[in-house]
């Protein structure tokens, strides 16, 4: 057996498969049912060799879907209300329309392998389901109201033939509204069993009904040279018609070929239509004659009975394509040269009358119209079921599933022929004759922007062998729809398009993750490496700075607090949550990492973030470290910015146990292993010391290495951000609690509290303190919260004088924040005192360490006092972060003062800037 797919390796793994009698055991039930190979397997037993040839297969299932209501009941409507030039005019717009449509079916259609599911799986499957299923809603909609409008024709027919008295007709049928309601849904019950029971048995007899529709056809073009010139009497006038103005004509002639019939014919008479009693125009008449056009999908529905479809589909849609654009244009010239006016605006059952043998027509429209309306029932709960089964919608459609024991679809069947039912209800076929057009124009611009979007995409895998095909035709298939829409009636396609688009949305952003590909993501990856290649880090300037965050994350359990608030913090730029494994690569047989992205980003869609994940796996937490600030991000995206959890002994707390995240389970590749997706280490120590083997703390590096990471991002000229305590942080009771409690405050202490005599207000650091204070301050979520900036200020200094400086340059920065002063002679006293000890005596490590917790206490016990300097305390600190020292030797020391300067504050930042963030100028 000779099988086809683009998916190889779901080939070799079911060939071995099912040569072993076992099933796939690396795919989860529902991704493999979905694949094209379990699809394959599974229609094999089920349906008939693919055998049907080009001709049988697409030709005559277009031709059948074309020849209907148009070709046979308004060829005559058409040409008596435009005249030949704009009747002309007319098919030249509607197959230039379809034709544009016909190249973007065609080049889907060869790319690559295609199965059974018809237009909509094609279209679902190469587009995603955004596209596939908006189209595949708006498609089963079209095929419904098709449906209708064929069924209204042939009711037309028979009342035309039956119901109104004239002398050609017999009149043994009542007609009327109701009457005629009651014709149509009979017609559509007879349907409908056709479907229930035989749908074989329509597509056995299609060619004999081709075979009809030719004979039929031929005999009318042999009736316009055979039949001598006659008199028609006309039929009787609906009651709609019945007014207070002149009594409409009783009779019209057929003149056969003449010249005087053809000038008479030439130009548009736009008259009242009798069947419904509404005014024509050139986009009412346009939307019926439009109907005769909509079948070129029928090929494609027969896609799974064809031996080659991506050889037939094209040619065989193509070669109908041009027979029917012929045939319409050849009658149209016909009638213009050899009916008068008045036969053909008020008898659409002329060519009956004129043919050499009445019957055959009435057998030839009966015929096509029942074909057509069967055809597009039948398509209609096929589109249905397709959705059904594709979860695009969850639960609502999950009644369509049901099937009967030969695999019909019998619920999809009963809701489709329900909608045609409530079509029918209209009445009239010119009545949704615009509604059905509408419809089919913009599922194929729907089509033509979906291969437009394709082609733009520049995706390797989209390569298809039909070659005439560009995003010109595309553009052009857009715009022609797109205007012949809003001619047709305006409020009807702004409606549609709205509706489309909601349909678009709701598939996005509800249905489940699909394994058939999105095109939105490749449009995106198109765009994004475009914009990426020409932001150019030449051209960066300091007016349009904004963080760009890299957050080192060890377990996400206890660092939701910081994960969310530096979300906050990034001000619209790059945020990146990185991760280094410890291991090394030549002793493992496989990337551990990349089984753990799920995880990551099942963290990232939870959290609600806007964050990238870039895992390392490195001999060494600086090591890594050092990998990610290099490689992360593309071009001008890059990091500008390390955050840092702060070293110390904090005992950690698990922010993922929430009870509504207990029962959240993803599918795993064996759907008997559903664990949760937030699958992160424990945060017990001991446990995680004895797995990782990382000593008895359990921590993966030592103070040491850690104050070492924060001096190479800063020789790496990044900005270092140290948090501390957001163990504690909980974005929502803060932010949420505060109206109630009073204003949120952000402290900010732009001064190197370490060095009190190098106090600047204006340096790089301090600067880039108040831009980050202020930028959370930008957010909405924080955008009530107050800043508060503290001057220290020592005695003896005017304090006017300090807080006019500091107002004035907070003024030219276009920062709002209160300042505050706040003395700290203690901890000068306290900084000198030590600088004049130093070449006396060496103090203790346990005196000096009291010293240095003495005077920031008293600082910050000043600033939360209760004389008049209180202040209520803040949700966040931000604190000025000193350089490590260039000795290496000192830097437990160093860890050890910062420890002591936060301890006991609650969330803190401690911030150090190497790059300038603020400007003066506009």
């Amino acid at each position: 057996m000779s099988e086809r797919t683009p998916l190889l390796h779901y080939r070799l793994s079911t060939s071995v498969n099912e040569q072993s009698g076992e099933h796939q055991p690396c795919l989860p039930r529902e991704a493999v049912e979905q694949s094209p190979a379990f699809s394959r397997r599974k229609s094999a037993h089920h349906s008939r060799p693919k055998k049907l040839s080009t001709f049988f297969g697409v030709v005559i299932p277009t031709l059948l879907s074309m020849f209907s209501v148009v070709v046979f009941l308004r060829i005559g409507f058409v040409v008596g209300q435009c005249g030949l030039y704009q009747a002309i005019a007319m098919f030249l717009v509607a197959y230039f329309i379809i034709s544009m449509t016909v190249l973007s079916v065609c080049a889907i259609s060869t790319n690559g392998a295609l199965d059974a599911g018809g237009a909509y799986y094609m279209i679902s499957r190469a587009l995603g389901p955004e596209f596939g299923g908006s189209l595949g809603v708006m498609f089963f909609l079209a095929n419904v109201c098709s449906s209708a409008l064929y069924i209204l024709g042939l009711v037309e027919a028979i009342v035309a033939t039956f119901g109104w008295a004239s002398a050609g007709s017999l009149q043994v049928l009542p007609a009327g509204y109701w009457w005629s309601l009651l014709y149509a849904t009979g017609i559509l019950l007879l349907c409908l069993l056709v479907c229930l029971v035989g749908a074989e048995i329509y597509a056995k007899a299609s060619f004999i009904i081709f075979l009809v529709v030719m004979l039929v056809l031929a005999t009318i073009f042999i009736s316009f040279f055979a039949v001598r010139p006659r008199t028609i009497l006309l039929p009787a006038a609906p009651p709609i018609l019945n007014g207070t103005g002149p009594q409409p004509p009783t009779m019209a002639n057929f003149t056969g070929f003449k010249l005087n019939t053809l000038l008479g014919n030439l130009d548009a008479d736009y008259a009242v239509d009798y069947t419904t009693g509404t005014m024509m125009s050139f986009a009412t008449v346009f939307a019926v004659m439009f109907n005769g056009c909509t079948g070129i999908m029928a090929g494609s529905n027969m896609s799974g009975d064809l031996k080659n479809p991506s050889y037939s589909i094209p040619r065989g849609t193509i070669t109908a394509v041009i027979f029917t654009f012929i045939i319409y244009n050849l009658l149209s010239l016909m009638v213009a040269c050899s009916c008068d006016r008045i036969l053909l605006q008020r008898d659409y059952s002329f060519l009956r009358d004129i043919n050499v043998w009445n019957p055959l027509v009435t057998v030839g429209v009966y015929s096509s119209t029942m074909s057509a309306a069967m055809s597009n029932l039948i398509g209609a709960s096929r589109i249905l079921y397709a959705l059904a089964r594709d979860d695009l919608f969850g639960t609502v459609l999950s009644p369509a599933k049901k099937t009967s024991g030969n695999g019909n679809p019998w619920v999809s069947v009963l809701l489709s022929w329900f909608l045609v039912q409530l079509v029918l209800f209209t009445g009239k076929l010119n009545t949704i004759a615009s509604i059905v057009t509408i419809f089919f124009l913009l599922v194929y611009a729907a089509v033509d922007l979906a291969c437009l979007a394709l082609e733009w995409a520049s995706a390797p895998n989209f390569r298809p062998t039909f070659r005439y095909f560009t995003w010109h035709t595309c553009v052009l298939g857009i715009v022609g729809c797109a205007v012949m829409m809003f001619l047709i009636n305006s409020i009807y396609a702004s409606a549609s398009i709205a509706f489309m688009l909601l349909l678009l949305l709701l598939i996005h952003y509800l249905s489940p993750t699909s394994s058939w590909g999105y095109i939105s993501q490749a449009l995106i990856f198109h765009q994004v490496r475009k914009y990426l290649l020409m932001l150019d880090v030449r051209k960066d300037h300091v007016k349009f700075w904004r963080p760009q965050v890299l957050l080192m994350v060890s377990n996400p359990r206890s660092s939701v607090g910081l994960i969310t608030f530096i979300n906050d913090i990034k001000k619209s730029g790059l945020y990146v949550l990185g991760h280094v494994q410890l291991g090394d690569l030549d002793t493992l047989p496989s990337d551990p990492l990349q089984c753990r992205y799920d995880s990551w980003l099942s963290l990232v869609d939870h959290l609600n973030i806007k964050a990238f994940v870039n895992l390392t796996l490195a001999d060494s937490v600086r090591h890594g470290v050092q990998h990610l600030l290099f490689i992360s991000g593309l071009g001008g995206m890059r990091p500008n910015t390390l955050v840092l959890g702060f070293y110390d002994d904090c005992t950690p707390k698990d922010k993922l146990t929430d009870p509504a995240l207990a029962d959240a389970t993803v599918p795993t590749q064996d759907p008997e292993d559903e664990r949760p997706p937030y699958h992160f280490p424990a945060l017990r120590a001991s446990i995680d010391a004895k797995e990782e083997g990382n000593g008895e703390n359990g921590k993966v590096m030592g103070p040491q290495e850690y104050v070492a990471v924060i001096a190479d991002a800063m020789k790496m000229m990044k900005n270092v951000v140290l948090a501390r305590y957001f163990h504690q942080f909980d974005r929502a009771s803060t932010i949420s609690s505060s109206p109630g409690k009073g204003a949120l405050y952000v402290d900010v202490w732009p001064v190197n509290l370490l060095r009190p005599d190098s106090s600047s207000y204006v340096d790089t650091c301090s600067l880039f303190l108040l831009q980050l204070a202020c930028v959370l301050n930008m957010v909405r979520a924080w955008r009530h919260a107050r800043l508060r900036l503290f001057l220290c200020v020592e005695e003896g200094r005017s304090l006017r004088g300090s807080e006019g400086k500091l107002g004035q340059l907070l003024k030219e920065l276009r920062i709002k924040a209160n300042v505050y002063t706040v003395p700290w002679d203690q901890q000068v006293a306290l900084h000198w005192q030590r600088q004049g000890e130093a070449g006396k005596r060496r103090p203790s490590r346990q005196s000096r360490r009291e010293e240095e917790g003495l005077g920031k206490k008293g600082l910050f016990e000043e600033e939360e006092g209760d004389d008049d300097y209180a202040h209520p305390p803040p949700a966040v600190r931000f604190l000025y972060l000193p350089r490590p020292p260039a000795d290496t030797r000192r830097y437990t020391a160093y860890l050890r003062q910062l420890e002591l300067l936060t301890k006991d504050l609650g969330p803190t930042l401690l911030i150090h800037g190497v790059t300038p963030v603020l400007t003066t100028d506009l």
